[in-house]
């Protein structure tokens, strides 16, 4: 009888543990829209969709915590990191328009790599080819 309590008390402890960490990514998604500038709806819904994918979850939840990207977590062979990479490369263009920039807005830079993420999830292919033909200015004969 006491081994079935505590195995008991154990489950009710670790979703209790796993309900309060889904709460502070819940609320680190909020706060980062809010200083990206994003609406509240905006937040909700990339929540929600955060919530149906275990790896972007997974990435998130490693960021919250270390800053970095874990980078596991791949569709079609990229990372959030290669995301933001391309984000950042493909962005250069606009140096002249910097009000358009998420250079100016690490929160938003970030947001938006997940996003493209869960996007990716339904359909990579147009993501894939703006990673191959948008870059930026860097690249010899480019202009």
């Amino acid at each position: 009888m006491e081994k079935e309590q505590t195995v008991q008390e154990e489950k009710g402890t670790q979703e209790e543990q796993i309900a309060a960490a889904m709460l502070t990514l819940e609320k680190y998604v909020h706060a980062l829209a809010a200083q990206a500038g994003e609406p509240e709806g905006y937040a909700a819904d990339l929540w929600e969709r955060i919530c149906k994918s275990g790896g972007v979850l997974q990435e998130l939840a490693y960021y919250h915590d270390y800053g970095n990207f874990l980078c596991k977590y791949q569709v079609a062979g990229c990372t959030l990191a290669d995301i933001l990479v391309w984000q950042v490369d493909h962005f250069k263009a606009y140096l002249d328009r910097p009000e358009e920039m998420n250079r100016y807005r690490q929160q938003r830079l970030l947001l938006t790599a997940f996003d493209i993420m869960l996007k990716m999830e339904e359909d990579p292919a147009p993501y894939l080819a703006k990673m191959r033909e948008e870059t930026g200015t860097d690249f010899v004969d480019k202009y």
